[in-house]
């Protein structure tokens, strides 16, 4: 549909069938559907909700699959004066029916291409479904591992999660400009604007308080990569922004989000979020709840009725535009109109059941390779792995046969599709002896039997970890620990006197230092999703080797939280030549450091890198170029991470110790060596001043280069002038 063509549908569109059109409701609510309608009747008469509302809503929260999707839009169509579709959004987080492993785990793998192919999979498979719009990328910059929707964000760094932003959107959407016949693809939806991700101490929901330079500086660069790469939607926070709810936020959303970010899609609210600003204090009612969220830009209200009973009053009362609304309805329209919806309100599913492409056996390959780019090797003393498939092994732990290997925030992908840890060594390994333990209990049968299972075998496979329901949203924890029972199990098996390898199943950082004590190696897989236990396999034998960096760090304790690897300088550093002293910034029972860092995780291949030589001095403006030789000097392929830092030593404001400015991963046969060169413009070295203006500033700075936040050469260079 020509886009003069929407503008004129809003023109003919009366004042309540515009206020529908704003309205996000679940799928059971709407005729048509064939799943929970016993729910339907008293839920509409709970939210005052009439069979009118219902008939020119704008949009279906899931559906249950095709089938229910053409059925539901074949019965609004019937009764919607003007023929307007309907657009139906869903969590396809990270796959669909084909579980990738969770977002967390992918920024891990430091790869963009393993992200893109993760989100071009989830769009084939949910498009099949009958699914236009993702809410993915979640693009929350996260410091605090006791969150539980940490696994939902991709770490801890900007730039790297503004990197894979891009790739998540580039995988949904394809051609942005061609999403009106590309039918396999959807629509991505940005989330959650902004710095959800910062909640105080962890807890779901909760306050978020910071500077407007650190949310510029850090938590807004992600967002905004996104929506440059073409996403078509972005989701509002729970959280407060400077003491006002984000969903009322005017100035984030109309000043920052669509002016000084140029995004002119749509802007939905979560779940809830429009009522609950009278909650936070900041409206006293539904009236006026409405009226601040479609001030500030709100087009779309998810599963609240503030819109839709309070609107029309406001507007007829004079107290709100009604030209607000308009612009909401057009922006509603625009989105189905650039879906293609307009012209085939199915996108092709009514002519084609495209069943045959969900969870095939292409898909799962490309999420077992995602799994095992993914996976982090923490430890590997003296070798131990990889292991040779004939090796005699005893598989110990909780998740050992569990199906719960998929992860949080997975509503269509299926614990009985998914390959769990014993069943993916059992193809691999010749000699598999299991020993199945509680999560939270190790009792002395248990004993009794891993001891007798450990005397025939040669090493012993821990499978170690969280609940999936432990973590996701509403998952938040005040300590990262385990419960103290598998810990005690991996200091039950040590005594045991066969090599422990330990791998780890989570959803977030944990305290892992016991076990790593407990172990000649640990394997830290996250929830890899549908091909865990072939995944696991993979690595473990050798058919593949670990090449994944860690994208949070791991604290030493809980009490250390948050601990990142780009935090700023104190007045009293705490450095090599004063340890030892009191009055320095320390802890006096951990160190500083975290016990893993950003950046970091071994391989089975040993690299050698060199740094060519950089310039002493640089023009401002004036690009940098890094070129970096790396060499596989083991006998093994791998991948290896080449990760560029940046410091700015003295500046106008105080600036991080380092910051990443480049990566790649770089695939490496035995012996073979590569050169790759970097780039950083003037954009790596600014940042924002107390003005809010990006600026470049001259001065020493430090270039880093190394594999991870900590394991690196450096090289400084002194910035003056202009070009």
């Amino acid at each position: 549909m020509k886009q003069e063509k929407v503008q004129e549908l809003v023109s003919q569109m009366t004042l309540d069938e515009k206020i529908a059109q704003c309205l996000q409701l679940s799928p059971f609510l709407f005729k048509g559907t064939n799943k929970n309608a016993e729910l339907t009747g008293p839920l509409l008469q709970e939210m005052k909700l009439t069979d009118a509302h219902t008939e020119n809503a704008g949009s279906v929260l899931g559906s249950s699959s095709a089938l229910d999707m053409i059925g539901i839009q074949e019965a609004y169509l019937k009764t919607n004066r003007l023929g307007i579709p309907l657009v139906f959004m869903a969590d396809v987080i990270h796959g669909y029916k084909t579980v990738f492993p969770i977002p967390l785990a992918l920024g891990c793998s430091f790869d963009r291409e393993t992200v893109r192919v993760m989100a071009e999979v989830s769009a084939l498979e949910a498009t099949a479904d009958g699914h236009h719009v993702t809410f993915s990328p979640m693009l929350d910059l996260v410091r605090d591992p006791r969150w539980g929707r940490v696994m939902e964000s991709t770490g801890e760094d900007p730039f790297l999660n503004s990197e894979l932003g891009k790739a998540m959107v580039d995988g949904y959407q394809g051609d942005a400009s061609k999403l009106d016949g590309n039918f396999d693809r959807m629509a991505a939806c940005v989330k959650h604007f902004a710095a959800y991700g910062a909640a105080e101490a962890g807890l779901e929901y909760n306050t978020v308080n910071m500077s407007t330079r650190e949310l510029y500086q850090n938590y807004l660069p992600a967002y905004h990569a996104a929506i440059q790469a073409g996403a078509k939607l972005v989701m509002t926070a729970f959280n407060v922004v400077d003491g006002v709810p984000a969903t009322m936020n005017k100035w984030l959303n109309r000043d920052v989000l669509r002016g000084e970010m140029d995004f002119d899609g749509v802007l939905i609210s979560d779940w809830g979020a429009v009522a609950e600003v009278i909650n936070h204090g900041t409206a006293r009612n539904p009236k006026e709840a409405a009226q601040f969220s479609m001030e500030a830009g709100v087009d779309l209200e998810m599963m609240t009725t503030c819109y839709i009973h309070e609107l029309k009053g406001l507007i007829e009362e004079g107290n709100l535009s009604e030209s607000l609304l308009d612009e909401a309805v057009l922006r509603m329209l625009h989105l189905k109109n650039d879906l293609g919806l307009f012209e085939d309100p199915y996108r092709g599913l009514k002519e084609t059941n495209r069943a045959k492409d969900i969870l095939t056996n292409e898909s799962r390959a490309k999420a077992r390779a995602a799994g095992v780019e993914s996976a982090v090797l923490l430890e590997n003393k003296n070798h131990i792995l990889p292991l040779d498939t004939k090796t005699k092994i005893a598989l110990v732990g909780p998740l050992a046969t569990s199906p719960d290997i998929l992860g949080g925030w997975n509503v269509y992908g299926e614990e009985k599709d998914g390959i769990n840890v014993e069943t993916g060594l059992r193809e691999v390994f010749e000699t598999v002896t299991t020993v199945s333990t509680d999560y939270t209990e190790l009792t002395e049968d248990n004993k009794t039997a891993i001891k007798e299972a450990v005397q025939n075998t040669e090493v012993v496979i821990l499978a170690l970890g969280e609940k999936n329901e432990w973590g996701g949203e509403a998952g938040s924890l005040a300590t990262i620990r385990l419960p103290e029972a598998q810990y005690e199990l991996a200091k039950f098996v040590q005594t045991l006197g066969k090599p422990v390898v330990i791998t780890l199943f989570n959803g977030r950082p944990l305290e892992v230092k016991e076990l790593a004590e407990s172990s000649d190696a640990l394997l830290e897989l996250w929830f890899p999703g549908t091909e865990a236990g072939r995944v696991t396999a993979d690595l473990l034998s050798g058919a593949s080797n670990p090449s994944g960096k860690l994208s949070m760090s791991f604290p030493q304790t809980t009490g250390q939280i948050p601990v990142y690897y780009n935090h700023l300088r104190t007045g009293r550093p705490q450095t090599p030549e004063n340890k030892g002293e009191r009055y320095v910034s320390h802890y006096l029972d951990i160190p500083n450091e975290p016990f893993y860092p950003f950046g970091y995780g071994k391989s089975y291949s040993e690299f050698e890198l060199k740094t060519s030589s950089l310039p002493k001095e640089l023009n401002l403006g004036e690009p940098l170029h890094v070129e970096v030789t790396i060499k596989n000097i083991s006998d093994i392929a791998g991948k290896e991470v080449i990760q560029v830092y940046l410091q700015d030593v003295t500046a106008s404001i105080s600036r991080p110790v380092k910051e990443l400015k480049a990566f790649e991963k770089v695939a490496l046969q035995a012996g073979e060596e590569k050169t790759v060169t970097f780039e950083l413009t003037s954009e790596a070295f600014s940042f924002y001043n107390h003005q809010l203006e990006k600026v470049q500033e001259p001065g020493l700075h430090r270039i880093f280069v190394g594999t991870s936040s900590e394991d690196v050469d450096a090289f400084e260079l002194e910035v003056g002038g202009y070009v």
